[in-house]
C-alpha cells in the first residue's frame, strides 16, 4: 500500500506541475536529467537545467547572498565569499550576506528594500523554497503561491539593477522533528522540492535570470556519499544532522553549485617547467622569482581553494568535493612540466610529496587538487577567518539593529553606526590577502 501510494503522489504531483507550469502534454526523455540506474532515483524525474552561462560577474560587483536559516548558517556564504576573495581577487567582488532564519520568499519580499536594496547589490543569490513547501507534498495552490512571490523577488532586485541567480533550496535527508507529523515520507517532501525546483527553473528562464540546481547536485551528492561513505549505524548526511541544515560538505556542494551558476571556469593559473631548458613561466596571477636546479620559487597573488578534512565526513570540506567535481570546475592550478627524461618524478610542495610519471606532469597535474597541505593552507584560512568575522556581524546588523527600534526612529543612524563598524572588518580580508611565496621542487626518482 505504501508503494502505491507513494507512486499516486508522485503522478499526481507532475501532473499539478504540468499544469501550473503550462508545459506541453508530449515530453522527452532529453527534457529531463539523467539519473543513476538505482532504485533510490526512481519516483524522480527533474527536468533538465539549463547549463551555466559565461562568466556573470563583473569587476567591482557587490554581490548579496540572500536565503532562510540555511544561508543564515554563514557556510556557503562563506564559501562563496572566500572563493571569490582568494581564486578571482581580480574582480573585485564584494558581499554580504541576508539570511534570515525561518525565513519564505515572501518574508525577503517585505524586507528587501530595507535591508538589502539600500547597499545597490548589483548580482543577487537566493536560496528559498525549504519553509514555501511547508514540509508537506505538492499542492498547486502552494506551488503558485510560491511562484508568484519569488517571481516578484527577482523582478524587483532585477528593476534594482542587480542580476539574479536563482537556487533551488537543497534536499532533505529525513523529515525534520519540527513538523510534528509522521503523516508524510522523507521521499514525499523531497518530491516537492524537486517539483519547486522545477519551478525555479521556469521562474529563471522567464525572467531571464540564472539557476543555481542545489536541489538535485545535493540529492545525487548525499547519495554518493552515503554509498561511499555511509553505514547503517552512521549515515552520511548531505543535509545534516537534523535533515535540514547542511554541514561543511553539504555547503561546499551548494556553493560549487553557486559559483558553477555565475559562470567561473576555474583557471587559476598554470606553472609550466621545461627541465631540458631549465626554464619556468607562469600565467597571470602568478610570478616566476627562480628555477634552478630542479626547484621552482613563485610569488602568487591569487590562491587555489583550499578544503582540507577527512574525505568521509559529511561536516568535511574536503568531503564535498569528492562528490561534485569542485577541483575539475573550479579550482585549477596546474603544473606543467615539459621535457622530463626520467620515467617519474617526486613533486615536493609544502609539506607533501606525491609521485608522478613524467606523462602525467605533460598533460598537467591539479596542485590544488592533489596536495590537501600546501603553502597557502594558512593564508587562506586567515582570509576565511576575516570573512567568517564580517558575515557574522551582517546578521547582527541586520537581524538586531535594522529592525530595533531605535532603527525604526532613525533608520540613516542605524545605517552609518553598523557600517562604521562593519568597515574595519571588510578591511581585515582585504589585509589577509597577501602574495604568497611557494617553492616546488621536481625531482627524478632514481
Amino acid at each position: 500500500m505504501k508503494t502505491s501510494r507513494h507512486h499516486a503522489c508522485l503522478h499526481a504531483t507532475l501532473a499539478a506541475i504540468v499544469i501550473l507550469l503550462g508545459w506541453p502534454g508530449v515530453t522527452r526523455a532529453a527534457d529531463y536529467e539523467p539519473k543513476p540506474n538505482d532504485p533510490y532515483f526512481v519516483k524522480f524525474n527533474p527536468r533538465l537545467a539549463p547549463a551555466p552561462g559565461p562568466l556573470l560577474l563583473k569587476t567591482g560587483d557587490r554581490l548579496a547572498v540572500i536565503g532562510d536559516s540555511i544561508t543564515e548558517q554563514k557556510m556557503y556564504s562563506r564559501l562563496i565569499e572566500t572563493y571569490l576573495t582568494v581564486c578571482v581577487p581580480e574582480l573585485k567582488i564584494t558581499v554580504r550576506q541576508f539570511g534570515w532564519s525561518g525565513e519564505t520568499a515572501e518574508g525577503f519580499l517585505h524586507r528587501m528594500t530595507n535591508d538589502c536594496l539600500r547597499f545597490q547589490p548589483t548580482v543577487a543569490t537566493l536560496c528559498y523554497g525549504m519553509n514555501d513547501f511547508k514540509y508537506r507534498p505538492f499542492d498547486v495552490m502552494n506551488g503558485k503561491w510560491y511562484k508568484a512571490t519569488y517571481a516578484q523577488v527577482v523582478e524587483n532586485l532585477e528593476a534594482a539593477g542587480a542580476q539574479v541567480v536563482l537556487g533551488s533550496t537543497g534536499c532533505v535527508g529525513k523529515v525534520p522533528s519540527w513538523t510534528k507529523s509522521e503523516a508524510f515520507t522523507r521521499d514525499e517532501l523531497n518530491i516537492n522540492l524537486c517539483a519547486f525546483r522545477d519551478m525555479d527553473i521556469d521562474l529563471a528562464q522567464g525572467l531571464n535570470a540564472r539557476f543555481a540546481d542545489v536541489f538535485w547536485t545535493m540529492f545525487k551528492a548525499g547519495y554518493a556519499g552515503q554509498t561511499r561513505y555511509g553505514t547503517t549505524n552512521t549515515p552520511y548526511q548531505i543535509s545534516g544532522k537534523d535533515g535540514v541544515h547542511p554541514g561543511w560538505a553539504g555547503h561546499l556542494v551548494m556553493a560549487y553549485t553557486y559559483l558553477r551558476a555565475m559562470g567561473l571556469d576555474g583557471d587559476l593559473g598554470t606553472l609550466t617547467v621545461d627541465l631540458g631548458a631549465q626554464t619556468a613561466t607562469a600565467t597571470a596571477g602568478h610570478t616566476v622569482e627562480n628555477f634552478a636546479n630542479n626547484q621552482l620559487t613563485v610569488v602568487s597573488s591569487k590562491y587555489p581553494f583550499c578544503a582540507g578534512g577527512e574525505t568521509n565526513r559529511d561536516d568535511s570540506l574536503r568531503s564535498g568535493t569528492t562528490l561534485v567535481p569542485f577541483f575539475e570546475q573550479l579550482s585549477r592550478f596546474q603544473l606543467v612540466v615539459t621535457n622530463a627524461p626520467a620515467a617519474q618524478y617526486q613533486v615536493v610542495w609544502g609539506n607533501t610529496t606525491n609521485v608522478y610519471t613524467s606523462a602525467q606532469l605533460a598533460a598537467g597535474v591539479n596542485l590544488a587538487a592533489d596536495f590537501v597541505d600546501n603553502p597557502f593552507c594558512e593564508p587562506f584560512k586567515r582570509v576565511d577567518e576575516a570573512v567568517a568575522a564580517k558575515q557574522a556581524y551582517e546578521t547582527k546588523q541586520i537581524k538586531e539593529v535594522f529592525h530595533s527600534r531605535e532603527a525604526q526612529t532613525d533608520m540613516d543612524k542605524a545605517v552609518n553606526q553598523t557600517e562604521a563598524e562593519r568597515a574595519p572588518l571588510a578591511a581585515a580580508i582585504a589585509a589577509a590577502m597577501v602574495p604568497v611565496r611557494h617553492t616546488i621542487q621536481i625531482q627524478p626518482v632514481q
